[in-house]
């Protein structure tokens, strides 16, 4: 369980803030049409959170839209507070706060220029509208920070003045479009304890999110999926239907990639994932048996459920398809690595860090930061917000000269190198980086030339790994029309399409769903079965339990470096810790140890 607060806040007894009766939305007409949703029915209970949970392309951006009253449903209605949205904001502006899903503020102005933008918009003035900020700024942990472009915030505090801006008019209903995503643990914590105040106070909130740890914290989840309701209720009751359905699996160490990929692809298993030292399986409703029995005679110990695996389950399970990338070649020239457990990998790192460190006038951003990573490996940068893991990448990958310190990649200074190390690497941005206003093919085909791939092999590899990740139906589809787990995705075989033996992946899953975010470790793993070696950034500490090692990067500084259950065993704490604790703590001590 996660290290932010469990406990649910409850709901007003009888008393609904929103209800959904046969809403539906169509984009489009004819051939073209996209049904965004699909006669959706719910209500929302007043003065609590309600979890707005699915993948991407599932409708929760479209339904926060319309209770915003910024559209019309195609048919059905949604009424807030016993008025249709538009009516409601028209006789009541302030009734509704809404924070979308993409940063919406201005960046090149300051904290409080945002502030004051936005009260303008909402009739705010005078000794009101001071005492408010007031409030605000004391609520956000802002006020230090009120000059700050908001461009230069981190991404915690970026989200922190988006809900200081939503909640401005103090509304009655707070919508809240994905308002953890990039955003690591300790912020997401501080978040949710700040929006479980508001909910304590009588606000209504509906908080849509792609993770399903946030969502087990709601009083309230409404599951979609394609458009429609998959379950809407307790988060209890939907977690009780994967219920004697779940195992922990003790591995062999070393070999949990292994046997991960391996139980990944067995019949009646419907979801699987590393956690710490075990692999967590999910046993189908019909699960035969003899399925169960092999599960326990291999050590398999029955545990309760979590939301995740109730969901995993409710979408269909895992895509048990083996990754085409395990069968690809990694290197060049006589260096080539071939695929499977049995390749024989040079002994010297791919990736060398020597005393990295880099220096904004009078601020250190990263410092002498020093790691290497061999292939075949998968090694992870955690960090919060701001803590340096981007500049160190960008160092790595030869964008940014380093003040001090050596770094290599496969053997080359990338600085140094010249245009031919472009094909020794791949690179997965932390922002969305390709052309939005092309087609997909089409950024497909400038990446390709631009990493010197040639035409043949491009052509050769394309259709496998377009499929593989889901991308033929969208080949022809404009960039920036796609979903962002598609833009994920295409991002992803952008990055790797060249067959790199070096591949950094900069918060790669960053809010995509548990069941794409299975696909993308799925495709990670396999990488490294064919030799590539991994650097990655995730905000997202389950993921991290896929890494080989971990290196905890904080206030520009190495502070902690290990496996994950090395980390977690750091932790001295928490009885049992999970790697979100052991991160949380890590931070905590070293704050104690080093007052700024």
């Amino acid at each position: 369980m996660s290290a932010m607060t469990t406990a649910h806040t409850p709901c007003i007894e009888g008393d609904s803030a929103v209800q959904l009766r046969d809403l539906g939305m169509v984009f489009g007409k004819g051939n073209h049409a996209v049904t965004a949703l699909n006669s959706i029915s719910a209500v929302v209970p007043a003065g609590c959170i309600t979890g707005l949970v699915g993948p991407d392309a599932a409708g929760k951006t479209t339904l926060m839209r319309i209770l915003a009253g910024l559209m019309l449903p195609t048919h059905g209605e949604a009424v807030v507070f016993g008025r249709p949205p538009q009516k409601l904001v028209s006789e009541s502006a302030n009734s509704i706060g809404y924070m979308p899903q993409r940063f919406g503020l201005y960046e090149d102005i300051s904290v409080m220029g945002n502030l004051l933008l936005h009260a303008s918009l909402r009739g705010l003035e005078g000794q009101a509208r001071q005492n408010i900020f007031d409030r605000l700024l004391q609520f956000t942990s802002l006020a230090p920070f009120t000059d700050r472009l908001a461009g230069r915030l981190s991404g915690g505090m970026k989200q922190k003045l988006g809900i200081a801006c939503a909640l401005l008019g103090s509304p009655r209903l707070l919508l809240l479009d994905e308002p953890g995503v990039g955003v690591d643990p300790q912020s997401r914590r501080e978040l949710w304890r700040m929006v479980q105040d508001l909910s304590r106070d009588g606000m209504t909130v509906i908080w849509a999110t792609a993770y399903l740890d946030e969502a087990e914290r709601c009083a309230q989840v409404i599951v979609l999926d394609e458009g429609s309701v998959l379950y809407a209720g307790d988060p209890e009751d939907f977690t009780k239907r994967a219920q004697g359905r779940v195992f922990l699996l003790k591995t062999p160490a070393g070999a949990h990639r292994q046997e991960l990929a391996a139980w990944s692809m067995c019949p009646g298993i419907e979801d699987a994932l590393v956690q710490g030292s075990r692999i967590r399986l999910v046993l189908a409703e019909g699960a035969s048996p003899e399925l169960r029995r092999e599960v326990l005679d291999k050590g398999g110990e029955a545990v309760p459920p979590r939301l995740e695996d109730a969901y995993m389950s409710a979408v269909g399970g895992i895509d048990q398809n083996p990754s085409p990338y395990g069968k690809l070649h990694v290197g060049d020239g006589a260096g080539q690595l071939q695929g499977g457990p049995d390749s024989n990998y040079p002994s010297q790192p791919s990736i060398e860090a020597k005393g990295l460190t880099k220096t904004f006038g009078d601020f250190t951003a990263a410092r002498d930061i020093t790691f290497d990573v061999r292939p075949g490996e998968i090694f992870g940068l955690l960090g919060p917000n701001g803590a340096g893991k981007s500049t160190t990448f960008r160092m790595l990958c030869g964008l940014s000269r380093p003040t001090s310190g050596q770094c290599a990649v496969d053997g080359m200074d990338l600085l140094t190198a010249g245009s031919e190390a472009r094909a020794h690497l791949g690179y997965m941005a932390q922002k969305f980086s390709l052309y939005p206003d092309i087609p997909v093919l089409e950024n497909i085909k400038i990446f390709a030339e631009l990493y010197g791939l040639s035409r043949k092999r491009r052509d050769a590899l394309l259709p496998v790994l377009a499929n593989a990740l889901n991308l033929q139906s969208f080949l022809r589809s404009r960039t920036a029309d796609l979903p962002l787990g598609q833009k994920q995705r295409l991002a992803l075989l952008c990055a790797t399409l060249h067959e790199p033996p070096v591949l950094f992946l900069d918060e790669p899953t960053s809010g995509v769903d548990a069941r794409t975010r299975r696909d993308f470790w799925k495709h990670i793993s396999a990488m490294t079965t064919a030799g590539a070696a991994v650097l990655v950034t995730t905000h997202f500490m389950e993921e991290a339990e896929y890494c080989d090692r971990i290196a905890l990067i904080y206030r520009g500084a190495m502070i902690r470096m290990g496996t994950p259950d090395e980390l977690k065993a750091s932790c001295k704490t928490v009885e049992d810790p999970t790697l979100e604790e052991a991160f949380i703590a890590s931070i905590e001590e070293y704050d104690r140890q080093h007052p700024q």
